[in-house]
């Protein structure tokens, strides 16, 4: 990775100046990080579903009670 550093007057860095293709492969992977973090959220959902813990509900449920006005937005 090739980057420019921007200094204050002390020389401590305080900005990075990357090129376009640097920045743009930066964020592909920040996306692929957060759809990992749901796929995890996810998983970690469903496993509570299963164990039956006390306030989880599958999703289908959640979005069925949220139509028929069951349960508000807060």
């Amino acid at each position: 990775m090739e980057a420019s550093y921007l200094t204050n007057d002390e020389g401590e860095r305080i900005g990075v100046v990357l090129s376009i293709e640097e920045y743009e492969r930066l964020r592909k992977i920040e996306d692929e990080m957060e759809d990992l973090e749901a796929l995890r959220a996810a998983r970690e959902t469903k496993a509570a579903i299963e164990r039956g813990e006390e306030g989880v509900i599958p999703w289908d449920q959640a979005m069925r009670e949220i139509r028929e006005g069951k349960v508000s937005g807060n």
